[in-house]
């Protein structure tokens, strides 16, 4: 969930080469339409979007007891700890800074999605 095509793009394809099935929303209020219909594996959000952002976003998913569990990922350009601290206290699991490195950003999503001993690239 990004509101910037290449950001969707370049994380999207990287992640369709490791074996994931990707759906990609421009913003929050997509990112919950998605969800509402097929709950996907995770969810990988940015911060700042239009319409409702990240932290919306959070905040809205964790108060469904449905999705109380689904692994959410923010991937943002925003590396101050406020920013970290508030998302983690609304309910993100994990908080990736951009630049970040293909294995990273993986190794969180297969921690999170098929748990700590899971096998690399699915």
């Amino acid at each position: 969930v990004d509101d910037s095509p290449s950001v969707r793009r370049v994380v999207g394809n990287m992640l369709k080469q490791h074996g994931w099935e990707v759906q990609m929303a421009r913003d929050g209020v997509e990112a919950l339409e998605m969800i509402s219909r097929e709950m996907p594996a995770a969810v990988l959000l940015d911060i700042e979007m239009p319409r409702m952002d990240g932290y919306e976003l959070i905040a809205t998913v964790r108060s469904q007891e449905q999705y109380r569990m689904l692994p959410l990922v923010i991937l943002t350009s925003r590396a101050a700890t406020k920013h970290q601290q508030r998302a983690m206290q609304l309910g993100a699991n994990a908080y990736v800074v951009k630049p970040y490195q293909d294995e990273d950003l993986l190794n969180t999503l297969n921690s999170l999605v098929y748990g700590a001993m899971s096998v690399r690239g699915r």
